[in-house]
C-alpha cells in the first residue's frame, strides 16, 4: 500500500512540475487593413457572417466597402496575415494586406 501511495505522489509531482515547466504565451494583438475585392454591402454582409472562416484569434473585423478595405484585429499567437489570406479566400474574397 506504501507503494502505491509513493507511486501515485511522485507521478503528481512529476506532473505538477511538467506543467509548471511551459511559459504562457502572451497575446500580441495586431491590426491589419486588407484591399480587397468587394464592391457592394452584399460582400460585406459576406465577409461579416464568415468571421470564423478567418481563422482562430480573430477579435474584430471591420468592413469599408467605399474603400474597399478591412480591417482586422487579431492574435499574433494564433493567427497571421498569410492565413487571413487564405480565411478570405476560403470564402472567394481577394484580399492583400495594404503596404504602409
Amino acid at each position: 500500500m506504501k507503494k502505491i501511495v509513493l507511486f501515485c505522489l511522485a507521478l503528481m509531482m512529476g506532473v505538477g512540475v511538467s506543467l509548471a515547466a511551459k511559459p504562457a504565451q502572451k497575446k500580441q494583438i495586431v491590426t491589419t487593413v486588407f484591399v480587397t475585392d468587394i464592391d457592394c454591402e452584399h460582400c460585406a454582409k459576406k465577409i461579416m457572417n464568415n468571421v470564423p472562416s478567418l481563422g482562430k484569434g480573430v477579435q474584430d473585423v471591420k468592413v469599408d466597402v467605399a474603400t474597399k478595405e478591412v480591417t482586422v484585429v487579431y492574435d499574433a499567437s494564433k493567427n497571421s496575415d498569410e492565413n487571413l489570406v487564405k480565411g478570405f479566400a476560403s470564402i472567394k474574397v481577394k484580399a492583400q494586406p495594404k503596404k504602409k
